[in-house]
């Protein structure tokens, strides 16, 4: 595992921003080319939206990886929160300008879907984790810091919830990311009793 951690330490974390953000470049030329199916933009919204998803559950894993088997990414942690944040907010800008467009159904549909209600609660969770993830204000928030982070939790938890109340009828799925983000959750508890390792 050293050798391993040796090799992520040389991976520069701007190549994990430029790598993180390709997708979303080429989903975006995909709608556009028709790549995307009959509704691309029901596609592109999904796509972006499943792809924060994923990098929310990449961030939530980086502790417990570290923990159970000494995987070391840490210094990829904030990269990959604020990719998960830029999905999150291509996946809310396809619905609002792409999808709805009109400025009274957006506020009708936030109030009135109870899954949109839940999303737009999470991302607006994910506002001051994204305004904070810098050095400044790690520095001028100290302790405080860590204790406004933990919104991520509760963010992750309404993301997963909003993916399974929008999916029609039984799908796996969203199912699936429910799970894995309530067992990266679980596994902060004060409860769990972490193995050491060698």
């Amino acid at each position: 595992m050293q050798r391993i951690n040796s090799l992520f330490r040389m991976v520069p974390v701007w190549l994990v921003y430029m790598g993180g953000m390709l997708p979303a470049g080429v989903l975006f030329y995909q709608g556009l080319s028709g790549a995307l199916g009959a509704e691309p933009i029901k596609a592109l919204e999904h796509e972006y939206g499943e792809l924060a998803l994923q990098l929310l559950v990449a961030t939530l894993a980086i502790t417990p990886l570290r923990r159970l088997l000494g995987l070391n990414l840490m210094r990829f942690r904030r990269a990959i929160g604020l990719l998960c944040f830029f999905y999150v907010s291509c996946h809310l800008l396809v619905w609002l300008v792409l999808d709805v467009q009109l400025l009274g159904q957006i506020l009708a549909d936030i109030l009135k879907r109870p899954y949109i209600t839940i999303g737009m609660a999470g991302f607006v969770l994910m506002l001051p984790l994204a305004l904070t993830s810098n050095g400044i204000s790690v520095r001028r928030l100290g302790a405080r810091w860590r204790l406004l982070h933990r919104l991520t939790y509760p963010a992750a938890f309404l993301g997963a919830l909003h993916y399974v109340m929008l999916a029609k009828g039984f799908q796996l799925e969203p199912l699936i990311y429910m799970g894995a983000i309530l067992l990266l959750l679980a596994l902060r508890l004060p409860s769990v009793a972490w193995p050491k390792l060698a």
